[in-house]
């Protein structure tokens, strides 16, 4: 395999963080641009790895950074809008930004991040990753693009997210309980990205990347809840107030869950067609991996603490 220059947009986020390190083994030099490359320091910690600040929403300054590049690697999403952030702004309009510097200079190949399920559904979240999709299709460029369901490992937004809430809420809300996922691990979606890279045949193919359990909602938070070993009440709530829990917690700090967080939760983030196997990946399971997420029980360490106490 040769190794590529590779510019890499969002790779300083969850997935970036294990995508970067994966190509950067199979020596790849690979170019991240950030917002901040000050707060992103950590990330040139390897071999072949630049961090340079970048506004990547200014086109001479993308065409500047992408000139050379032998494939660009676009792994910018929110969940979430903020500001200016908009889903308009940062999963349509970046991406045709992006495709448009490629094209000025001259750059083939493009791998785009994208949601499982994309432009199907009601929320903006999903319209937004679908209206991207169909930019990149109707480009002249070699694209692949990767469909993921929910990402899990550490640090993640799912396990890290119900733990942290478990911890504080004697009663946890929960709408849409039986929304189904099959969440994927973020080595494994890295793998597939990395393994894509160095495969011509992934040009102009659309991945699916999912794991292989099938869960919903309330049984994700109860086993997180089980795992820790907490007593709390998971109350699944019907639509009608799992719609008047998202209005509301949209204006709380963080934005916990927003009326579009609840639209997409309506559409089953499961796949149909096995990417990682394509790909030739074996998926690992969540259910593997909450222990080594989450940790100790509390019952267990409380136990490992007796134990130490009693020994001479």
């Amino acid at each position: 395999m040769n190794a590529m220059r590779i510019v890499i947009l969002g790779g300083t986020g969850f997935l970036g963080g294990t995508l970067v390190p994966r190509l950067a083994a199979d020596g790849h030099r690979l170019l991240l641009l950030s917002r901040n490359r000050e707060a992103h320091r950590q990330s040139t910690v390897g071999r072949n790895v630049t961090v340079v600040s970048a506004d990547v929403y200014d086109p001479p300054t993308l065409r500047r950074h992408i000139a050379g590049a032998d494939a660009v690697v676009h792994l910018v999403g929110i969940l979430n809008e903020s500001g200016r952030h908009t889903f308009q702004r940062v999963h349509v309009d970046l991406v045709r930004l992006v495709v448009e510097a490629c094209r000025d200079t001259g750059v083939h190949r493009l791998h785009l991040m994208s949601s499982l399920k994309a432009g199907q559904g009601t929320s903006a979240y999903l319209r937004s990753r679908g209206e991207a999709e169909a930019l990149v299709k109707a480009s002249t460029l070699d694209w692949t693009i990767y469909e993921a369901s929910t990402i899990f490992g550490p640090g993640d937004g799912l396990v890290s997210r119900f733990d942290g809430l478990l911890g504080i809420a004697p009663i946890v809300p929960l709408p849409r309980p039986r929304a189904k996922m099959a969440p994927v691990y973020v080595g494994d979606v890295a793998e597939a990205i990395a393994r894509a890279v160095a495969d011509p045949s992934s040009v102009l193919r659309t991945y699916e990347l999912y794991g292989p359990e099938t869960w919903t909602l309330i049984d994700i938070v109860r086993a997180i809840r089980d795992a820790r070993g907490r007593h709390r009440a998971v109350l699944p709530m019907p639509d009608a107030l799992g719609r008047l829990q998202a209005l509301v917690a949209q204006f709380a700090p963080g934005k916990p869950f927003t009326p579009d967080n609840f639209r997409s939760l309506l559409t089953d983030s499961v796949g149909e067609v096995d990417g990682l196997a394509q790909l030739g990946i074996h998926p690992q399971r969540l259910s593997a991996w909450l222990p080594r997420l989450l940790g100790p029980s509390v019952r267990q360490r409380r136990l490992d603490e007796a134990r130490s106490r009693r020994r001479p």
